[in-house]
């Protein structure tokens, strides 16, 4: 039994940290962090010292921090607008938005990072980093790693709900996006110190696992015996298993009677349901093999159990009331409720999915769930978020943790702008998807007469790397609320913001350290880094951003900004390389420049990991 309570959950309060692109930063970093992280938190930090001279009556002034764009500086404060709307008529000494702009930069405390301040416009104030600071920053992260630069966010526990295919169906294009996207934001909230609960939400339960029994019974009548050889396409079972049911009413009457002995517990109905189950899981194994993806599978069977209890919960403290037979909560701004007891006294979606967010709210203790699934069930999410804000699970403001979101997104397309299907308008099977990914792979790479000079190992893994790389680039690079056409042309081109371009964009920076001869780990040690060149400037500037593009990628639950980042990163390593002032191998300035290119390829090769890509290392 679950009691009805308010507060079931509890966090304490913290100040949110992360900041999006419209919202002000609240740094968290200790003393001991300084150099290290984000460089918009460093200087919201210096900022924040700053604000409280400037503005001493006006308390919890939070920094606004933003890349710049302009020619005036990298980074810059944008309070000052603000602030003259607030104090302006109070008797300030200030005499407009500029003026506090100055008042704001005058008071900044002296710190190495900035080399010069300006205030521009209405207040804006400019800041020009230190270059000495910023080759110190990236050299620091070369000797005590990436993970270094890796976000802190205000929460220790989060649940990513992703993948979520139906037993007994093939997993399809449509379960790709699902997958990819929530393997990428369970891996950016990793890297951030968040434990992450990988739940994969399988279809386990319901009406249809009766006419599957039956069906699997009739075929196999020692059905322990029948395995995914003799049971052969899943899909087909499926299908055949349905037809039956549509067609013969006996079988019909049988299916329906075979639901209710699994669900009263029926020793041979679990077993055949567990060995249905057990077959798909090996045909999703196949699919996760190829991504790289690990979940946990927490399926509709798991909280089937809990479905009573907290729909008793609900209902004493009133939120379910009767509604033409069935059991609903009614949801503010809604034209239906969420019906969470049918009228036949059977669960559906809607019950299950309010006991799932009580468990991990209470049982798992998570402090953010993030649900991947198209934007078709955008609604229906919103409402079971609204409903656990009316039962107190959830606080009703979504600014900070505690809460839930619902992470959409579009079609796969075919080239005729359709869903995407195969000629005989079937859905695409994933694993077949993924092998000719890898085989167009292979083939291009034996085209480059990779055959002669490779072994069968190193042809096989750059394939897949390439190949399965290519699918999930081609997805993650667009914004996941869009739809996308999936051409395998354009996602295998070797040139353009594709997967295989920045693969062996990385690759070539290896060959670059390996060309020069040196042990680039004794070069970490004992060299030094300078940005001298403005070219070597701009690229230093670009990875030490590196940590607030993952924040923000997190924060907006938009992996498409760290995979603009890194074709960015890209475009900017080519422009220093190629700059005949810029030589690396053989120049005056060889140390410097091959750390500042192993410190590109340790940044590249962390957005790869955020994005479940392989890198290659020659090509």
């Amino acid at each position: 039994m679950i009691a009805a309570k308010t507060d079931l959950v509890r966090v304490t309060s913290r100040r949110l940290a992360w900041a999006s692109k419209t919202e002000s930063i609240a740094t968290m970093a200790t003393e001991e962090d300084e150099c290290m992280g984000s460089v918009k938190a460093q200087l919201a930090k210096l900022f924040e010292v700053s604000l409280k001279v400037t503005v001493p009556n006006e308390p919890d002034v939070e920094p606004l921090i933003a890349a710049c764009t302009g020619k005036f500086g990298d980074y810059q404060c944008n309070n000052a607008m603000g602030l003259w709307s607030k104090i302006k008529g109070k008797g300030t000494q200030f005499r407009g938005p500029p003026a506090v702009g100055e008042a704001i930069k005058n008071n900044l405390p002296t710190s190495e990072m900035i080399e010069s301040c300006s205030v521009a416009g209405p207040g804006f104030v400019n800041v020009v980093l230190s270059k000495s600071w910023m080759a110190k920053s990236i050299q620091k992260m070369l000797s005590e790693g990436i993970d270094t630069w890796a976000p802190m966010p205000p929460v220790k526990k989060a649940v990513v709900d992703f993948s979520s295919p139906n037993i007994a169906k093939e997993m399809h294009v449509g379960h790709l996006r699902s997958t990819i996207i929530g393997d990428t934001l369970a891996r950016m909230l990793e890297f951030s110190k968040v434990e992450v609960l990988r739940r994969n939400h399988v279809g386990d339960w319901g009406t249809q696992f009766g006419m599957l029994i039956e069906f699997l019974f009739e075929k196999f009548p020692n059905f322990e015996d029948a395995t995914e050889t003799a049971i052969g396409d899943l899909q087909a079972f499926y299908k055949s298993s349905k037809q039956r049911f549509d067609a013969d009413p006996a079988f019909k009457e049988r299916a329906q009677q075979a639901v209710v002995r699994l669900q009263g517990g029926e020793d041979k109905y679990r077993r055949a349901w567990a060995q249905i189950c057990e077959i798909s899981r090996t045909e999703f194994h196949k699919v996760y093999k190829r991504l790289g993806v690990h979940l946990e599978e927490k399926g509709e069977s798991f909280y089937n159990p809990y479905i009573p209890g907290v729909i008793e919960a609900l209902t004493n403290q009133g939120l379910v009331e009767e509604s033409q037979g069935a059991r609903v909560i009614f949801i503010e701004g809604s034209n239906i409720p969420l019906i969470v007891v049918k009228s036949d006294g059977g669960f559906n979606y809607a019950s299950t999915d309010m006991a799932a967010l009580w468990y991990r709210l209470n049982e798992e203790k998570a402090e953010w769930i993030i649900y991947v699934t198209d934007v078709g069930q955008q609604q229906h999410f919103d409402m079971v978020f609204k409903a656990a804000k009316r039962a107190g699970w959830l606080p009703h403001s979504d600014s900070s943790y505690l809460k839930a979101s619902h992470v959409g997104f579009g079609l796969v397309l075919g080239e005729d702008g359709k869903r995407f299907r195969t000629r005989n308008t079937e859905v695409v099977r994933l694993v077949d998807l993924l092998d000719e990914a890898k085989s167009r792979s292979k083939a291009a790479l034996i085209e480059r007469g990779k055959g002669e000079e490779w072994t069968e190992d190193e042809i096989e893994s750059t394939a897949e790397a390439v190949g399965y790389g290519a699918v999930k680039y081609a997805d993650l690079k667009n914004n996941r609320l869009t739809n996308y056409t999936f051409n395998f042309d354009q996602m295998l081109n070797d040139k353009g913001n594709t997967a295989v371009y920045l693969l062996y964009a990385h690759a070539r920076i290896c060959s670059i350290i390996r060309r020069s001869g040196k042990d680039v780990e004794e070069l970490k040690n004992k060299g030094t880094l300078v940005l001298g060149h403005k070219d070597e400037r701009d690229l230093g500037l670009h990875l030490l951003q590196f940590p607030e593009v993952v924040e923000e990628a997190c924060t907006n639950l938009l992996p498409n900004v760290l995979c603009d980042y890194l074709y960015n990163l890209s475009e900017i390593f080519s422009k220093f390389y190629s700059n005949p002032e810029c030589k690396v191998v053989g120049s005056d300035m060889e140390t410097s420049r091959l750390l500042l290119c192993e410190a590109t390829a340790v940044v590249m090769r962390k957005c790869f990991n955020l994005l479940g890509i392989t890198p290659i290392y020659k090509i």
